[in-house]
């Protein structure tokens, strides 16, 4: 919302275009070291060993990394397409962050989530509030006086450098938040213990860099792929402010996935933990199904709320598409569970490096006649097979008794209603609406006792 306003497609598409890049530095930068942790944390007597060991390799890591990409921060802008100075605030971000894995999973471990989101919110709040000050107020400020202090420290044409800025503060506030870890510890090291997490994590890391190049790859492929440079940017800016409305299921997702991940290790040794399995993905679905119909029944609302600027909102016909890629990639993400507990997380390398071949082959093979709509459709494409080989493979090698009648009849349903909202009634806001009401009376109907024991019960 803030950066469309302020930034012309074309420069909002610079901006997605680091944000990709960052998205494949930070995972190898935390090398599947929190699901490790997680997995070492729940497994290992001495944890406090874990912990130690963790650190330290996080440590020694980020630190090597930071080191040589400052020595040659021209080389590392270059790759980045960006000025030095950019190149700088990447570099802080990125080392930040990295910093942050072992303690934040340190929280989830340790069942603190209250803190965990305190930080996570600020953080995001300051970033929110100094994107606000910098892109908006700023200018404003400077604007209303030459002579004025902010006229003096305000620079024209600086809006991704400011952004930047924003990111780099708010990862320094998170950083000093948790940052006790790293003194509250005996740092007691392990070679033998940091073997089998890297033999752990490597393939985990190799699965989220194919992951990462299934969300992300997109926008480097439209920049190289289409021409003119000017036409290629601005199809990216439309694309990434567009692709900014699933964010409500990623959004999802990425919480539950959050909340539920260290609840899979903790129960993975109890009586049966594959039915309790089976009952959370079919919440999963139901409530996803939910937010899937709720934002494409409310898709103009959202756009004028989000996406000011009608520049962007010819990309809108990709939002039920990727709305959808999100979905099935929150149903993977809780069908995953089966090779996290059983150890071969190799399978979720597979399973990824498929998912990113299908990404590159079809962008590759597409964007030069479709442009941003085969992006959108290679991420779903992308997303369902690795859903669907996840549910494959698990069966075979850890069994969940999965309610596939329920998952099949909201998410179908859901989907059904979403499409005649969407596309058959030109997003009628009262259509929309009484679809929506009809699909959660359903849910009510079929779900409501069942859903009034789980509240009731963590109620009391």
């Amino acid at each position: 919302m803030i950066h469309t306003g302020a930034m012309m497609p074309n420069t909002y598409g610079d901006v997605s275009l680091v944000f990709a890049w960052f998205a494949i530095f930070n995972v190898v930068l935390a090398y599947g070291m929190e699901t490790a942790f997680f997995r070492f944390f729940h497994k290992e007597d001495d944890k406090d060993l874990v912990v130690s060991t963790s650190l330290i390799s996080i440590l020694l890591s980020t630190i090597s990394f930071a080191t040589i990409a400052f020595l040659f921060k021209n080389t590392f802008s270059s790759l980045l397409e960006v000025n030095p100075t950019i190149g700088a605030l990447i570099i802080g971000i990125l080392a930040l962050d990295a910093l942050t894995v072992v303690p934040f999973a340190w929280l989830r471990a340790k069942e603190r989530p209250i803190k965990y989101s305190i930080v996570k919110v600020v953080s995001v709040a300051i970033n929110f509030g100094l994107n606000i000050f910098l892109l908006i107020t700023l200018p404003k400020l400077a604007n209303g006086n030459s002579e004025s202090y902010w006229a003096k420290i305000y620079i024209e044409n600086f809006q991704p450098e400011y952004v930047f800025i924003a990111n780099l503060v708010a990862s320094a506030v998170a950083l000093l938040w948790i940052c006790g870890l790293y003194f509250d510890n005996s740092y007691r090291f392990s070679k033998i213990l940091l073997k089998k997490m890297l033999k752990y994590a490597l393939p985990v890391m190799i699965a989220g860099i194919a992951f990462t190049i299934n969300e992300v790859v997109d926008r480097i492929l439209l920049s190289k792929l289409i021409s003119p440079e000017n036409v290629a940017k601005t199809e990216i800016g439309m694309y990434s402010a567009c692709y900014k409305l699933a964010a409500f299921m990623t959004l999802f997702g990425t919480a539950f996935r959050l909340g539920v991940e260290p609840f899979f290790f903790s129960h993975a040794e109890t009586e049966n933990p594959q039915k309790t399995y089976a009952h959370i993905t079919t919440y999963f679905v139901i409530i996803g199904s939910v937010i899937f119909l709720g934002v494409l029944v409310f898709a103009n609302p959202l756009k004028e709320l989000f996406i000011r600027d009608e520049a962007y909102w010819e990309a809108m016909k990709i939002v039920p598409i990727v709305l959808l890629a999100s979905f099935c990639l929150g149903i993977y993400h809780n069908l995953s569970v089966w090779y996290k507990v059983t150890d071969k997380t190799r399978f979720g390398a597979y399973i990824s490096s498929i998912g990113a071949i299908l990404t590159l082959l079809i962008n590759f093979i597409f964007i030069p006649k479709y442009g941003y709509l085969a992006s959108a459709w290679a991420t779903l494409i992308a997303y369902g097979s690795m859903m669907c080989l996840s549910y494959y493979l698990g069966r075979k090698h850890y069994p969940i008794p999965y309610n596939m009648r329920k998952i099949f009849f909201y998410s179908f349903i859901a989907i059904g209603f979403a499409l005649i909202s969407f596309y058959g009634f030109n997003r009628n806001l009262i259509v929309g609406s009484l679809l929506l009401l009809v699909f959660l009376g359903l849910i009510y109907k079929l779900e409501g006792d069942k859903l009034k024991k789980i509240f009731l019960k963590s109620e009391s």
